[in-house]
This record gives C-alpha cells, structure tokens and sequence, in this order.
C-alpha cells in the first residue's frame, strides 16, 4: 500500500504569494477566471553546475492540489486585508467564491525519479486560467526544493559508488517542512537512510542513528559510555570516538567491541566527525583490521559533500559510510533551483482555438516557448539519445523530426520516429480528478538509478559535463520565432 499521507492535506491554500491572489481576483471582476489556459512548469538551468537534475516533489504537489481549498479562517483573514485607500482588497463576494473553489483541471507530469534537462515541463496545468494561476507559487515551492534536494543526493551517492549515504541534515534544515521534504528527497536522490524520524514515519524511510558526543561526555570516561550504551543498544554499535582522543577512542571502541563480541553481539563500526578524516580513517581501519573487526564501518560525518568525498577518496581515506547533514538539505552551494510557471496558451472556449502566449526578454534563455508541450525521449541501443520538445496540438509524427536548441539554431538533429522512444509528461489529474498511480517511495528512488544509467556517464561529470541534446521539435521552433518577430513588429524590411 502507497505511504501517501497527504502531508499537504489541511487548508493551505494561503501559502502563496499576495499577487497571485490579486490576480486571481482580477481574473473574478473581469470575468475572465473561466478562460481555459495553460501553464508549464520548468528550469532555465541545472543546479550545480551539474549536467543534469531530478525531478522530485510530484507526490506533495498531488497532496496540495487534491486538498486544495479555502477554509473560512482563510477567507476571514483576507478580509482584513486593505487597499491603499483603506477599503477591503477583495469584495466579500469574491470571497465566498474562493470558500467554493476547488481544482477542476488537468495536471500531466514527468513521474517522479526521471532525470530531466533544462527547458523541459515537469508539470503542465491546464484549466479556468485563475485556478491555475493560484496554483502558482505552492507548485514551485514544492517542486523546485525537492527537485533540487533529490539532485545533489544523486550526485552525492554518485561520488560514493554504491557506498551507503546516510542523510543527517535535520538540525541544519530550512525549518520544520524543510527537513521533512529534504530527507524525503535525499531518500529518492540516493541516500540510504536518514536520521529523521518523522520522515522514516511519513514516507516509510529507513531510519539510522546511534549517540552524540553529549552521551560521552555524561559519563565519567569514555570506556563507561561505550560500555553503557553497548549494554541497552548492544544491536545499534556504532560509537562516536572523537569526543578526546580520536584513536584512543577508536581503542576503547575496540575493547567494547570485544565484550559485544563475547554477548553475540557484533561491533558495527565508529564514527569520525572531526579532524583529519582521510588520515584517521586509515589509522582506525589498521587498529580496527587488527583486532579482528574487519567488519566493522567506518562512519564520516562533518560538513561533508561530493567534492569533499571525491578528495577523501583520493587521499586514500578508508571511510565506508558517508553521513552528510548541511549540504544535502541546504543544497548549500546553490540554494535554489530557479524553476519557473509560465503562460503557454489561452482559449475564451474549448471550441475556439487556442491562442499561443509568449514571454519576450532582452536574454534569450528567459524567452518562454508556447504551447501545449510535451517531451518525447529517445533512446537506442546505448542508452538515452536525445529529448525533443513539441505542442501536442496539431503535431503531426513524420517518419524523422528535426529537433532544435532552443539556445542555438545551428545546433540540430534528427530523429528517427523508428527509434523507440516515449513521451515523459503523463496523466496526473482529469477534471480535476487524480488518475495516477502514486509509485512507493523505493520504486521513485529506482528509478533514479536506472535513469541516470541510462544516459551517458559524461554528463553525470562534476566539471564541464556533456550538455545532453534538448530541443524543439522544428515546427515549434519555427512558431516560436514567428511569435518573436511578430511581438517585436519585425516585418522584414
């Protein structure tokens, strides 16, 4: 059975920005709320400076939207909110509008755990325009962290090669939703276990953890707080040895282990959390290989992140397992993703046709693409070859498709519809209705794996990573410039 817990299933209908309400009620006073449209949802470039980015958060977006509602306590404290002159913000009228809204559109996404590229929809609403106008700000809140949580975790159990990553970062969390949606996005990115216990709870995540050095420290010496700890916990071993004397404490370890040994009980390792790791580590591997623990983990913890492991590991460190706290769950060197919702289409009737919307900008990466996309991947023998990007309206599927960067019209390819391939935004919510299966958190975090071994192993690169082929399929291409021109009155002569 799915672990989803709607964690977004009371009224938070307010968490959103004051101009998307100020439209919203713009939209109820012209009476344009009801014009079908369509938004996509998406990145302009990967985070890290990476070659590629995992999409996360698809399940607490469901949670909001399927709950999405205003309560009578929301609605009264809009109606404290004044204008410039001092009069209401919103007529009472509207509301009482907002009390009986809920979500009537459509939602397709790309499933959780797919590795995506910048440029691409992750999520497309379509509907009344102001629905999915409101739905705004909490889409991208919830996308965009757990996008990016999810994507340095890869790159984290990436560095590590298989080695078990613990995620340690609640303390340091960007407050209480933060640490939750973070472990649950380390989870799915590659880490192994957290040390939150509410997530393990929530989403069914496995939870790890054994002492800190304030239980050393309570003790009058080190051996009595090993010893003490192995005698209520003698199934949870892994002790802390940095609180004095680093090896001296891997020694004392040792010596519990021993006694553990004798019960039936097996040492599981130490911990190191300061010092010179690369050194200590090999020092208590030979200490550890000695006594005959050969077994027994060696745990790192301290601020680590993939450079820092990376060089751990080319020092010759013999750390086995990689507890990583701050810069996981702050995504410490680049704090945010940047994902955008931007206007794509517009219809006053779904018989009319749809009028095609576009955001003009000075920089071309900030120039959105109309239309109602979708993202067709293709693949061979080897692995993922290409993304091409096209509006399912009037697509036509020929026998081979020129897709184009966006970024630069030179850079082309073609792309033999034979090739297998498959189109990645699916059927999220029909009128408003959820018809999509929620995968197990375990199945997302697969994926992610057999995603990123799909693909080359160049762009998984730490510097300069191979720019993966995105483009648009020709024929969008060719409307997009056309819309261009025409907005900036280019006639040609």
């Amino acid at each position: 059975m799915n672990k989803h817990l709607q964690l977004y299933g009371q009224s938070l209908s307010l968490l959103t920005d004051l101009y998307q309400l100020t439209m919203a009620y713009g939209y109820w006073k012209s009476g344009t709320a009801e014009k079908e449209s369509v938004f996509n949802l998406f990145f302009r470039k990967n985070p890290f400076g990476g070659g590629y980015t995992v999409a996360a958060g698809l399940e607490q977006a469901i949670d909001f939207i399927e709950n999405f509602r205003f309560s009578e306590e929301d609605t009264a404290y809009l109606r404290t909110l004044t204008g410039s002159d001092g009069q209401p913000l919103f007529e009472a009228a509207f509301l009482d509008y907002l009390q009986e809204l809920r979500f009537t559109g459509e939602v397709d996404a790309i499933p959780e755990g797919t590795v995506v590229f910048p440029q691409e929809p992750l999520l497309r609403v379509r509907g009344p325009i102001l629905q999915c106008q409101i739905l705004e700000t909490p889409l991208l809140n919830l996308i965009n962290f757990q996008s990016l949580i999810a994507t340095k975790a890869a790159r984290i159990k990436q560095v590590t090669k298989g080695e078990p990553v613990l995620e340690f970062g609640l303390r340091r969390a960007q407050g209480m939703d933060g640490g939750v949606t973070a472990s649950r996005a380390a989870y799915i990115g590659g880490a192994d276990a957290t040390s939150n216990v509410l997530a393990g709870r929530l989403f069914g995540i496995p939870v790890k953890g054994t002492h800190a050095h304030s239980w050393v420290m309570s003790f009058d010496s080190e051996e009595e707080a090993f010893e003490t700890y192995a005698e209520v916990l003698p199934n949870n071993c892994i002790f802390l040895v940095d609180t004095f004397d680093t090896l001296e404490g891997v020694k004392k370890a040792i010596e519990t282990g021993k006694k553990l040994e004798a019960k039936g009980y097996k040492l599981g390792g130490i911990r190191l959390d300061s010092g010179d790791l690369a050194y200590f580590s090999i020092e208590a591997r030979k200490l550890l290989d000695t006594a005959g623990f050969k077994d027994a983990a060696i745990v790192a913890s301290n601020d680590l992140d993939e450079n820092i492991i990376q060089s751990l590991k080319d020092q010759g460190a013999t750390i086995n397992v990689w507890g990583v706290g701050t810069k996981l769950v702050t995504a410490y060197d680049q704090p945010a993703l940047g994902g955008v919702y931007k206007l794509a289409a517009m219809r006053n009737d779904k018989d009319d046709e749809w009028e095609y919307k576009i955001k003009l900008s000075e920089q071309t990466i900030k120039i959105s693409t109309p239309g109602i996309q979708q993202v067709r991947r293709y693949r061979n023998a080897n692995g993922f070859i290409a993304d091409m990007i096209y509006n399912t309206e009037g697509f036509q599927k020929k026998e081979e498709e020129i897709m184009i960067d966006p970024m630069d019209y030179t850079k082309r390819r073609k792309l033999d519809n034979a090739t297998p391939h498959e189109d990645l935004l699916v059927p999220v919510f029909r009128e408003g209705k959820l018809v999509y299966n929620l995968p197990e958190i375990q199945d997302v975090k697969k994926r992610v794996e057999d995603q990123l071994s799909g693909f080359h192993e160049s762009i998984r690169r730490f510097v300069n990573p191979h720019l993966y082929p995105v483009g648009l399929e020709k024929g969008l291409y060719d409307f997009k410039t056309d819309l261009i021109l025409k907005l900036r009155k280019f006639n040609g002569k």
